[in-house]
């Protein structure tokens, strides 16, 4: 193991500004200290929330900013206080890493929502591939940790999924994993034959069908909103059945609306979900490995990172997109 007081550079792609744009940058990382993992970047998946940070769609973006969150590599050293991790280890860092470890989110096993968070490593169960891995880090737990937590796990469970992408997909994968029988509600019928067919859904509404969408009324326990950007509530709560959760897990940066009607007339609740816990995280991933599910990714090489950042804007991806990064020239 390489010593732990050497300052070093690395090299990734960063944004400079809200356009976007990714090219390589050289900075310096903090020494290894007592707690931390240092690792060497086998795979990185990209999320839609990697675009709305280097654009800085939130309004909170700071540059230059290197994005990725669902990043597999090696284990390459470890802090003197480090006894989880070994030298050689596959792992996979998410979207959350460090916490307060006082307060009543980190005493909960819910950390991600901590007020002080900052981001985890996390181990990759044998066996696993690196770039199939690299999405269920942040897609994958995204619908794992919410189905949990509201008790949606039981086999037998009606439920929707809205939007199919990168989340979505694994949301069908997942729901159907679990036992339940799941509808995807998508914006148009390009990925019928897909969901029905590849990905193992039950049924597939055209949301602006709407006689489609009556037949579908008050049938749902529960939907994943996998959607990033604006669109109407209204009808994705009458698909509900009493008490029926829609549980929004998309980042919009434009407030939504509802009648209020909508929810009192079958005491039926939105909420949402942030990824999910380490001990999610971890459970997840042995979920997964059991089920034997994988992501559907196309994978790319980092010189091809603005036009992958372009087509998936443009949501022209099955169903997510991995960079090979210990395969790409960085600089």
């Amino acid at each position: 193991m390489g010593s732990l007081e050497t300052e070093r550079t690395t090299t990734g792609w960063a944004a400079r500004d809200p356009s976007g744009v990714l090219s390589p940058y050289t900075y310096t990382l903090r020494n290894t200290g007592p707690e931390d993992v240092f690792i060497k970047v086998i795979c990185c998946g990209i999320c839609h929330t990697d675009l709305h940070q280097a654009k800085n769609d939130l309004g909170m973006s700071n540059y230059p900013m290197v994005p990725g969150h669902e990043v597999v590599g090696e284990v390459l050293e470890v802090g003197s206080q480090v006894t989880k991790f070994r030298v050689g280890e596959i792992v996979g860092v998410g979207c959350i890493v460090g916490c307060c470890r006082n307060c009543r989110p980190c005493n909960t096993d819910n950390e991600q929502y901590c007020n002080k968070k900052i981001w985890f490593v996390v181990k990759i169960p044998d066996g696993m591939a690196a770039e199939q891995v690299a999405p269920l880090l942040c897609a994958g737990v995204t619908v794992y940790s919410p189905l949990k937590h509201f008790g949606l796990m039981e086999s037998g469970l009606r439920g929707g999924i809205l939007g199919l992408g990168g989340v979505g997909h694994m949301g069908v994968k997942i729901a159907k994993a679990m036992g339940h029988h799941v509808t995807v509600i998508s914006s148009s019928d390009k990925k019928k034959v897909e969901a029905l067919e590849h990905l193992g859904a039950d049924d597939y509404v055209v949301s602006s069908d709407a006689e489609s969408m009556q037949k579908i009324a008050d049938s749902l326990d529960y939907i994943i909103d996998t959607v990033p950007v604006f669109h109407p509530l209204e009808p994705y709560l009458s698909v509900l059945k009493l008490d029926g959760k829609l549980i929004l897990t998309g980042v919009i940066n434009t407030p939504l609306q509802f009648v209020t009607p909508m929810v009192m007339l079958g005491r039926k609740v939105i909420t949402g979900s942030f990824v999910g816990s380490m001990k999610e995280t971890e459970e997840m991933l042995d979920f997964c490995k059991e089920k034997d599910l994988n992501s559907m990714i196309e994978v790319v090489k980092m010189d091809y990172i603005n036009t992958a950042m372009e087509r998936l804007e443009k949501n022209d991806v099955r169903y997510r997109f991995v960079v090979d990064v210990a395969g790409s020239k960085l600089e």
